[in-house]
């Protein structure tokens, strides 16, 4: 059965009919899902979010077409796994941005130029996302963004250093910040 559907895979993707591959990955944290689309990866589901709800939001806002193609991933698990060993500061993975729009989309693109190692404020990547008023939205953009770790949100503190909050938990978020060599 394995073999048939490994078969259906390649077949659905030699004929352009794989929209969504994704597989699972082990973390420190837990398992991973990751999904990715021919622009790149689209999503990075944490270890408490359950798969087939991330399936389905990825069938509902991307594309029916989702199939498990683990060798489409190859290159997201090694990088995932270079940077959770220490050996890795910056991820070289095209993204697909689709699931974040607007003002999210920018505060998203302003958080994945922080540097390795570095934080800045919500009120920073409010202001580097071209509204440093918008302090509450450009937390609600850390919140659900659907590209963690990769799209480094963890790297984004309160004013004054507090971690504030972490789709995968503040011990989590403490943890890649203690990964990079960040105070947290």
């Amino acid at each position: 059965m394995k073999h048939e559907l490994r078969r259906f895979t390649e077949r659905a993707e030699e004929e352009g009919l794989l929209d969504v591959a994704y597989t699972t990955t082990d973390s420190p944290f837990g398992e991973l899902l990751l999904a990715t689309t021919p622009r790149g990866l689209v999503r990075v589901g944490p270890p408490e979010q359950e798969a087939d709800e991330l399936l389905e939001e990825l069938a509902a806002r991307v594309s029916p077409r989702v199939l498990e193609s683990p060798a489409q991933l190859d290159e997201a698990r090694r990088e995932l796994d270079l940077y959770f060993t220490g050996h890795l500061t910056e991820f070289e993975l095209p993204l697909d941005w689709r699931l974040s729009r607007d003002f999210r989309r920018r505060v998203l693109r302003a958080i994945n130029r922080i540097p390795y190692g570095q934080t800045r404020s919500y009120m920073e990547v409010a202001a580097s996302a071209g509204n440093e008023r918008a302090v509450r939205a450009a937390g609600s953009a850390c919140g659900s963004n659907p590209i963690p770790i990769v799209v480094p949100c963890h790297r984004v503190l309160r004013t004054g250093g507090g971690l504030g909050g972490y789709g995968g938990g503040t011990a989590m978020k403490r943890a890649l910040l203690e990964l990079e060599g960040s105070a947290g």
